[in-house]
């Protein structure tokens, strides 16, 4: 039952807003915010100007009925003073005639055995003060009666002289002085009232043209972006509140876009320009090859043979690119706790196997870090493979991990160097030294770079001609987990951990 009422309710309040929400389908942002909050500020302004009134009603009346009140000690004590020979009938006529009272205000007193004394302004065969000289209230009463059309605020009280009681005093008062004034209270307020909402609703609106103007503009600039206007930009230059920083985010969004596109283009032209070659390669000594009707076997073979090394190349390329691809996928890594010492030497272990070289590892301390282990074991192998191939036998080929600040990676060879000139650009896709002997994508470094990039790091390069080349990747000191403290079974666990990753 209850569950009934909740749905009905909220179809009822679904239906309202719907039905609220009709009238003003058409209109802009700007005037349905508007009429929402000039509706609700009138409101709150009714609401306090209803308390208002009362309460400053509320504070006259209260005022009214302590001013009546005071009359009864006044004339009792001015009653006490008399001279002795005036009778109170006499000090009663003549007080009447000569106190001062508020304007509206009257009184009638009564003493036994005198008629009632009266002073101007009194209200008339009203039932009350009728009743209240026939049958004096035994103490001090208040009430509001209706006479001539007018209301009257009426205290009726017995006057007490030397400990007895000797009369009845009533002192009125109208109303019609105190109800003006709170109507000229009450316009004042709701002019003043009116005011403040205009004020306030003509200040609401600039603030929401000024605001919905770059709401506008950036409207404008997303429905004309296109794949060859990313330049767009609304550079703002207001205030730095929730408008301005979403401008700003706007701009900083194009700017991310406008560089994924310009670099998805730039790959996309490389790739095609590096996958041309060997696919033109391939089909050159193919229609050779048909040509010649496979006459010679040895030519035959060639050609094959030839063909083959290309596919190879053309596949080695497609993997190296897709590796890349994943490394500068945001979020990609598959991070998890790896012993540096133990992932060291499984790295050591499978560089030996490519090439006879003088090896060495310098396996760094004893730590877990925070990293993708087949990503950057993939980085590190693509520079022992760099190396190797800038080398010859009996030359030297060293792995190193150290905590220098941050947690830097190395491998150094001594092999044949790069010119300084050709350094500021080996970490750029498709990018390879003068020296052409060895044949590649030339994506080695750019992966490094990517893999690193990924984990927070950097790449770096050092070498000299004829001396040899360092590379760096440096990774955060906060990828450090812990320092290992039970050697061998760490060492043992990060080992399995590492090569499972590697034959995956």
């Amino acid at each position: 039952m209850l569950g009934g009422a909740v749905h009905g309710g909220t179809r009822r309040a679904g239906r309202i807003r719907l039905l609220a929400s009709r009238p003003f389908a058409g209109w802009g942002l700007v005037p349905r915010l508007m009429l929402l909050y000039g509706f609700l500020l009138a409101l709150a302004l009714a609401v306090v100007l209803l308390v208002v009134s009362q309460l400053f009603v509320g504070q006259l009346s209260r005022s009214l009925d302590t001013d009546l009140g005071e009359e009864i000690p006044e004339f009792s004590g001015a009653a006490a003073q008399r001279p002795p020979t005036q009778t109170l009938a006499a000090f009663a006529r003549r007080y009447v005639l000569t106190h001062t009272l508020a304007s509206g205000a009257a009184l009638i007193i009564e003493l036994p055995g005198s008629p009632p004394v009266t002073s101007p302004g009194a209200p008339q065969a009203v039932p009350q003060v009728e009743s209240w000289l026939a049958h004096p209230p035994l103490a001090t009463t208040l009430t509001t009666v209706q006479a001539g059309g007018q209301q009257y605020r009426l205290l009726g009280s017995p006057v007490w002289l030397d400990g007895r009681p000797v009369g009845v005093l009533i002192a009125s008062a109208s109303l019609a002085g105190l109800q003006a004034q709170a109507r000229e209270t009450v316009a004042l307020t709701g002019l003043e009232a009116g005011l403040a909402l205009l004020i306030t609703l003509v200040g609401t609106y600039l603030l929401l043209r000024r605001a919905l103007r770059t709401v506008d503009r950036i409207t404008v600039a997303a429905h004309g972006i296109t794949h060859d206007q990313l330049g767009l930009r609304l550079d703002y230059h207001g205030p730095n509140d929730e408008v301005g920083r979403l401008a700003r985010t706007f701009d900083d969004m194009l700017g991310r876009i406008e560089k994924a596109f310009t670099a998805q283009r730039q790959l996309l032209s490389e790739t095609s320009h590096q996958i041309r070659t060997p696919l033109t390669v391939i089909r050159g000594h193919l229609e050779v090859l048909r040509r010649s009707r496979y006459d010679d076997p040895a030519e035959t073979e060639e050609t094959v043979a030839l063909v083959l090394d290309e596919l190879t190349r053309t596949v080695a390329l497609v993997d190296q690119m897709l590796l890349l691809g994943r490394a500068l996928e945001p979020g990609a890594l598959a991070e998890e706790d790896v012993d540096l010492r133990s992932f060291m030497a499984d790295l050591f272990e499978a560089a030996q196997a490519l090439a006879p070289r003088r090896w060495s590892l310098s396996a760094g301390p004893d730590v877990v870090i925070r990293v993708d282990p087949a990503k950057l074991r993939g980085a590190l192998l693509n520079l022992v493979d760099n190396a190797v191939k800038a080398t010859a036998p009996g030359d030297f080929i060293s792995l190193e991990a150290r905590i220098d600040g941050d947690i830097v990676l190395s491998v150094s060879d001594g092999g044949r160097g790069v010119r300084p000139e050709e350094q500021p650009r080996l970490f750029e896709r498709f990018t390879r030294s003068g020296d052409r002997r060895a044949r590649g994508a030339g994506l080695g470094l750019a992966i490094v770079r990517a893999v690193a990039e990924a984990h927070s790091g950097r790449a770096a390069l050092e070498s000299a001609p004829g001396i040899g080349t360092v590379v760096r990747i440096v990774l955060p000191a906060d990828r450090v987990v812990s320092t290992a403290s039970s050697g061998s079974a760490r060492d043992a666990r990060g080992r399995r951990t590492v090569v499972a990753e590697a034959r995956n």
